[in-house]
């Protein structure tokens, strides 16, 4: 075994183990953090098949910016260990089930004879002046620019569904909302309201002398 496959698969075992770590721990905080344990070992076996920029970008972008956003919202919601527990269970089979139709499947994907520095062999060496960015760029705006796009429209339509469901709209005597219609609608007379007071005179205060007078 070489330097290059060691490295390989230590970092391989490094992001197996933290995924696991991520699903089986109890406090959020430590999932965030073993998650981003997962990310920089990921990230490294990109960079060993000369996968830069992929690299470069999850260690950039997920690690330093939506795992410290994450972070920051776990240790804000006062989450109750308790209630998370409640019904485990009743759902093991079924996420068993499921559990084992997925390594099934990775394992027909990703199986000894499709995965491994053996198989594929060591990365081609590129020459100097190779862009790995142009190297993705190229296929993805032009051979995949339909998945591309259906991948950015299913994440728009995601976007939309999380926002129409955490949507909590109040009563119209709690929150006064905005009417522009109605706005464009009034007239001087109905902004501006005339009330006439009567003049209310205070009677002086007697002092203790006058009084006793």
């Amino acid at each position: 075994m070489t330097f290059e496959q060691f490295i390989f698969y230590l970092l391989g075992a490094m992001a197996v183990i933290s995924g696991l770590m991520v699903i089986t721990v109890k406090n959020p905080v430590k999932a965030a953090l073993w998650l981003v344990l997962a990310f920089i070992s990921t990230a490294g076996v990109w960079i060993m098949a000369q996968a830069e920029f992929l690299g470069l970008v999850l260690i950039l972008v997920y690690v330093g910016a939506v795992m410290v956003l994450f972070l920051f919202v776990v240790m804000m919601l006062d989450i109750n260990l308790a209630q998370m527990k409640e019904g485990f269970t009743k759902y093991l089979p079924l996420g068993a089930i499921a559990a084992i139709a997925t390594f099934a499947m990775m394992y027909m994907v990703l199986g000894p004879a499709h995965f491994g520095l053996e198989v594929t062999g060591n990365p081609v060496q590129h020459p100097a002046d190779y862009s790995n960015t142009k190297a993705i760029a190229v296929p993805l705006y032009t051979t995949h620019a339909y998945a591309f796009v259906l991948a950015a429209v299913l994440l728009l339509v995601g976007i939309v569904a999380a926002i129409a469901l955490t949507l909590r709209r109040r009563a119209p005597k709690e929150v006064l909302y905005q009417d522009i219609n109605k706005q464009n609608r009034t007239s001087a007379k109905d902004r501006l309201t005339m009330v006439k007071m009567e003049a209310v005179v205070e009677k002086p205060v007697a002092s203790k002398e006058e009084e006793g007078k």
